[in-house]
Parts: structure tokens; sequence; C-alpha cells
């Protein structure tokens, strides 16, 4: 059984897809926020998975929060770390203590459009298609080792909500799949490409 703690910044969506997948030998130790009104916390412990937060404002600087908040995710003991909307960037302290069990959804075909406003950015520079991929985090921002990515069309006359939804919706298979295929043994990082033992990996890249 592996020890999975989640993190997320607001509603959590993709934590849910992850919780609901029900991922074989996987244990939801805790879901935690830096946002004690998050209201992922509160789906959370309606199903009785532990939860608590900690307000990145009340610390003098970002590693002050970080090295807090390792401790609460250490209390855990995980096997992985996931990020599903956790919207703070992490200092490098912590993405080496976490160093390939650290895991992020980023809503772009990476290594285009890193950062945020993602879909409008996409959609200014005249892009057919849009997407997600999921990576294990390192200290540079969006640029770690891919794990699996997910590929939506950009239709004509399409807003950045109307592509948020599309990718949104990809991403909801994409991270469960990606969790259990950790869980499972089956993801080998080999510079910054994730070779993944699965034998049918059409699953990791999807047109919708």
């Amino acid at each position: 059984m592996k020890n999975v703690v989640i993190l997320i910044s607001g509603r959590g969506s993709n934590m849910q897809a992850i919780v609901n997948a029900q991922i074989p030998n996987t244990r939801i130790a805790a879901v935690l926020s830096n946002s004690e009104s998050a209201a992922g916390l509160a789906w959370a412990a309606e199903l009785g998975i532990p939860t608590d937060s900690l307000n990145h404002k009340s610390f003098e600087s970002r590693l002050a929060f970080d090295q807090a908040m390792m401790a609460k995710i250490d209390a855990y003991q995980p096997d992985l770390v996931v990020l599903a909307g956790f919207m703070r960037i992490l200092t490098p302290e912590f993405c080496v203590h976490y160093e390939g069990r650290l895991m992020n959804i980023h809503p772009s075909i990476l290594p285009s459009f890193t950062g945020l406003h993602t879909h409008e950015r996409a959609l200014e520079a005249g892009c057919r298609v849009a997407g997600c991929t999921i990576h294990f985090v390192t200290a540079e921002l969006d640029c770690g080792p891919i794990i699996a990515q997910g590929v939506v069309p950009i239709l004509d006359n399409d807003t950045a909500d109307d592509v948020a939804a599309r990718v949104l919706c990809v991403e909801h298979q994409l991270f469960p799949k990606a969790v259990a295929d950790f869980v499972a043994g089956r993801l080998n990082i080999q510079g910054n490409r994730v070779l993944n033992t699965d034998s049918q990996p059409q699953s990791s890249a999807l047109l919708v």
C-alpha cells in the first residue's frame, strides 16, 4: 500500500478525480492546502480523509512556509506527493526533498506555455491544439520529466474558458492513470523523459 498526500489550493477537482478512481494499493493519506477555505478540504473531510492547511501569508518567507508544509506532509510518510492545483511556486529545498516522488499537472503541452494564463496565451499564439502535462517536479518551474500529456483541439471562436473546460476533462483522465502507474512501479525517469512499462500507453495521450 502506497501513501499519497495531495496538495490543493481550491476546489481540487483533480484531487477528486484521483480519490474517486480508487486506485489499487493506494491510500490517500491526507489532503493539505495553503488555504483553510479551499473547497476541496471539505469534500475530502466528508470522505474521512485527513485534511489540514497552512496559510502561506503567515510565514515570513517562501522557504519557511515550505519547511512547515514539509513537516505536515512527512507526518503521513508519503510515497508520493501530488500537486493537484496547488498554486505555489516551490523552493528548491522542497523539490529536492521529494525528488522523484513529487508529481504535478500543468495546463499546457510543455515545454510550451510554462507559468500562468496558459489557455489565453495559446489562443493569442494561434494554436490549433491545447492540452495538459503531468510531470515530476524539479526546482526549475514546469520543466521536470514528463510522465504523460493530453491534447484537445482549439476550435474557432473558443474562449479561454472553453479551452480550459475541454482540457480539464482530459486532466481528470490522465492524472489518476499517472498516479496508478507510479504506485504500480511502472514509471522510470530517464533524463527529462519518463518511460512507462504499461503495455497500453495509448491511454496517456488523448485527443477529444
